[in-house]
């Protein structure tokens, strides 16, 4: 057996117009730039192909490139994925209606195909309840194009519970990437960051009779890659495209072309990773981390947690006193974050996107830290919507859902805010035009009053004040030394909390330059 080697120009020969097509990737790791590019350039150069389907879990761009190459009108119909905050072109076509939008939980999409693969009609979920996605809510609908399409959802009921049912999304084209492709076809991912959820995507393509594109590095004799190395047997692929130019078009993430200690090559000695300069969003961090105990499995969400807790952790000397885990499948290491999020420089393990999630959506992490957007009394939080721009959930919603506590980290307000530090206290030079403390969220990420109800452990981290989810709603449960209570915690928000009859002042610790002793704090 031959594997069919093709350039990128024969690329759209696969693909007709008004085809499903699957990429798989996160932020820009995966991402079969040499491909994406040509299905792009074919659209601009002769209008084909058009009227596409998009379906991928998570995010895929580094606000340039990725499947942002998709974002043109008549290329794509209909979007369906789980986060855009990389992708402002994607974000401005949903928020002005030239694509119609859904966004379904990031888990939910990833196991979704593993669902397809072996034949079921959909998958049935807890994830997604109670949220925005829920179609007795939302139905992930992200537009007015898209209020009036028939959901992609639907509740349905077991042994007398409620459960989403997330229904099969026919595949008829799958773009993935590998490392090395044998003659026959054989895909290894050695020098990539990530294992993501590239063969269940490709069985559910197989299962409707769709066809397999895979962009490597490189091409190895038949029989040279190790049988245990294989991630897609050739009898999968329909072909593939050798990165003619793989320094810009397979990079192994948007930062850098290729580097071994993140995919497990090579460990970089600790004290070479550098540390924070102390700045709000790593006080805020180090506050969050309070709230983690020894031998605590916690996860670390976009924004404020992804990019400072793993380097504080590495900084305290620390991080072997807990096990930090990332949705797209890391244990341990340290995040790059940002434009590069979902990746761990020395990690220990590296597990499937899929079975990943199998963990946050089963037994659920001890500790999940997440950005947030808004709160309101009710406890819900918006990390998803904000006005017309929609960065979508991500894993957001197949984590907090299920994890034992949840704790975001946001600044208090937003919108040009000048906060600093002096003399061991919190500083509000300029507090933003954007408040976060709201009457009624704008989008139902997480769902308040299910949390309250099943007793779930909520608190809510600023660099001037931390709220606790109870019984009987949003509790304040301490403030920053330097705050005023009244006009820089209640002034500047729109619901009136409950204040604890325990209302504590933060730790004056937790502005100390340099280490700042985490496990002393911890041990007190």
């Amino acid at each position: 057996m031959k594997a069919h080697f093709i350039k990128a120009d024969h690329v759209t020969d696969f693909i007709k117009d008004g085809s499903t097509v699957a990429t798989v990737g996160m932020t820009l790791v995966g991402a079969s730039e040499a491909i994406l590019k040509e299905i792009e350039e074919s659209f601009l150069n002769t209008g084909h192909p058009r009227n596409l389907t998009l379906v991928h879990s998570a995010g895929q761009s580094d606000r340039k490139d990725g499947i942002q190459h998709f974002a043109h009108e008549g290329l794509v119909t209909r979007i369906i994925g789980s986060h855009w905050g990389l992708q402002p072109r994607w974000m401005d076509m949903i928020a002005n209606n030239k694509v119609e939008a859904f966004c379904l939980p990031q888990g939910q999409i990833a196991q979704l195909y593993r669902s397809m693969a072996c034949g079921l009609p959909g998958k049935m979920s807890k994830a997604g309840l109670g949220t925005f996605v829920d179609p007795r809510i939302e139905g992930g609908k992200m537009n007015e194009r898209s209020k009036e399409l028939e959901d992609l959802s639907e509740i349905i009921h077991y042994d007398e519970e409620e459960y989403m049912f997330y229904k099969k999304i026919p595949l008829d084209v799958c773009i993935i990437r590998g490392t090395t492709a044998d003659e026959m076809g054989n895909i290894s991912m050695e020098e990539e960051a990530m294992k993501l959820e590239v063969l269940p995507a490709v069985l559910a393509t197989k299962r409707f009779g769709g066809k397999v594109i895979v962009q490597v590095k490189r091409v190895a004799e038949t029989g040279a890659l190790h049988p245990k190395n294989i991630v897609v047997p050739g009898v999968f692929v329909d072909a593939i495209v050798v990165c003619e130019n793989p320094e810009e078009d397979h990079r192994q993430t948007s930062s850098w072309y290729y580097d071994p200690s993140y995919s497990g090559d090579l460990r970089v000695p600790q004290d070479s990773i550098p540390p924070l300069s102390l700045t709000i969003r790593k006080f805020i961090g180090r506050r969050a981390m309070l709230e983690i105990k020894k031998g605590d499995v916690i996860n670390l969400g976009t924004g404020i947690p992804n990019d400072v807790i793993g380097k504080i952790a590495n900084e305290e000397g620390v991080s072997n006193d807990f096990m930090i885990t990332v949705e797209s499948g890391i244990y341990g290491g340290v995040q790059a974050g940002g434009i590069d999020f979902g990746i761990g420089q020395n990690a220990y393990a590296m597990l499937s996107h899929v079975d990943q999630m199998d963990y946050y959506n089963g037994a659920g992490v001890d500790v999940t830290f997440m950005g947030a957007g808004e709160l309101d009394g009710e406890g819900n939080v918006n990390a998803t919507k904000m006005g017309p721009l929609c960065t979508g959930a991500g894993g957001f919603i197949d984590i907090t859902q299920n994890a034992k506590k949840v704790v975001f980290c946001a600044t208090f307000n937003t919108g040009g805010a000048k906060i600093g530090f002096e003399n061991s206290q919190v500083k509000i030079e300029e507090d933003g035009s954007i408040k976060k403390m709201v009457l009624k969220v704008s989008q139902i990420s997480f769902n308040g009053q299910l949390a309250r109800e099943k007793g779930q452990e909520v608190l809510f981290v600023t660099e001037r004040a931390v709220f606790k989810l109870v019984k009987e709603g949003v509790m304040l449960i301490e403030i920053a030394p330097g705050v005023d209570l009244q006009k820089d915690v209640l002034d500047q928000m729109d619901f009136q909390p409950i204040i604890s009859s325990e209302l504590k002042v933060m730790d004056n610790r937790l502005f100390e330059d340099g280490v700042f002793g985490i496990n002393e704090i911890m041990a007190d």
